[in-house]
């Protein structure tokens, strides 16, 4: 195993918002060959400085198995109206491509990017976790591949520019709903510092990589901070008193059954809420930084300044931003 980081990197989704934050960041690096996978009907335009783009149909494994064959690591995202399979068609091909090399077996990041999935109870009640983790198994089940999750929190301007059912904060109608007392905190993330994990990662030594974290995950934070904070940060942002908000109170627990009672009646905004909600649970929350630690030192990261992150959502929500918009802030 070489002392040398990764060269060749593979990345499905490279014009999505995760999947363009983690590419601009390792193209920034300049120190891989970087392959964007994408559908062969595909228009979204991809950042500039990829070195090859191969279109393929994510349902043929053996078209995807020759784009992987000479891949050394591969970056999965992957949009939520994505095919069920479409993940296990990717890991298999992968899989293959490496059972087929001489020596490159590829290493894999899943369309994961959430919280920790190593916690039973999130597992069995976040409406997340467990499917991501048996993501993870999947590929370690390959004995070929194995896979490094990135567990970032929530995407904090997606989730804060969204509204109230989400992080409970409304940014255009000044209102915000806070869970319990609002005091709970949570590791969450940016776009960005995503991207800037995912080059530092693959700025470790391959064996120094394998050694942290094969078959592990990475975890990485912007901030852990609480409603309270987020609150506070868009008053200062907009220039707002707390006077000019009208501030409610939600119990957690119940807010988050009545989540699941609205998926069951078909509520889109049923999942978000109940999946929300149950990070800021005062027990086998979102806080991972408190639970877990951070490997922000071991992948070149500091924490960002949470007015900064503020201000990107504040005109994502006033401009009326939605998800699969552009992100231009």
């Amino acid at each position: 195993m070489s002392t040398a980081p990764l060269k060749r990197v593979a990345i499905i989704g490279a014009g999505g918002h995760i999947g363009r934050a983690i590419t601009t960041a390792l193209i920034a690096s300049n120190r891989h060959t970087i392959t964007a996978l994408t559908r062969p009907d595909s228009t979204t335009p991809l950042p500039a400085g990829i070195h090859h783009t191969v279109p393929v149909s994510y349902s043929d494994i053996p078209a995807l198995t020759a784009a992987l064959r000479d891949i050394q690591f591969l970056i999965i995202t992957l949009s939520v109206a994505a095919p069920p399979d479409t993940h296990s068609n990717i890991v298999s091909a992968a899989a293959a491509a490496g059972r087929d090399a001489v020596l490159t077996q590829p290493d894999i990041m899943p369309n994961v990017y959430g919280g920790d999935i190593y916690d039973p109870t999130l597992r069995a009640e976040d409406l997340f976790s467990g499917g991501a983790y048996a993501r993870c198994l999947e590929i370690e089940a390959t004995k070929t591949s194995s896979y490094v999750a990135l567990l970032c929190g929530f995407w904090f301007e997606w989730s804060l520019s969204l509204g109230e059912p989400f992080f409970g904060i409304d940014i255009k109608n000044r209102k915000a709903t806070l869970f319990d007392d609002g005091n709970v905190k949570i590791t969450t993330s940016t776009w960005e510092q995503c991207g800037r994990a995912v080059a530092g990662l693959l700025a470790l030594p391959e064996r120094e990589l394998s050694r942290r974290f094969k078959n592990k995950g990475v975890y990485v934070g912007s901030f852990t901070v609480s409603q309270r904070d987020m609150l506070e940060s868009v008053q200062r942002v907009t220039g707002t008193k707390a006077e000019d908000w009208e501030v409610g109170f939600e119990e957690s627990v119940g807010r988050y059954k009545r989540g699941l009672e609205e998926m069951k009646a078909g509520d889109r905004y049923g999942f978000a809420r109940a999946l929300y909600t149950r990070a800021f649970f005062k027990e086998n929350g979102g806080n991972f930084e408190a639970t877990r630690g951070l490997d922000n030192e071991v992948v070149g990261v500091e924490k960002e300044e949470l007015d900064e992150a503020v201000k990107k959502a504040v005109k994502m929500a006033e401009s009326s931003w939605v998800p699969g918009g552009a992100y231009d802030f």
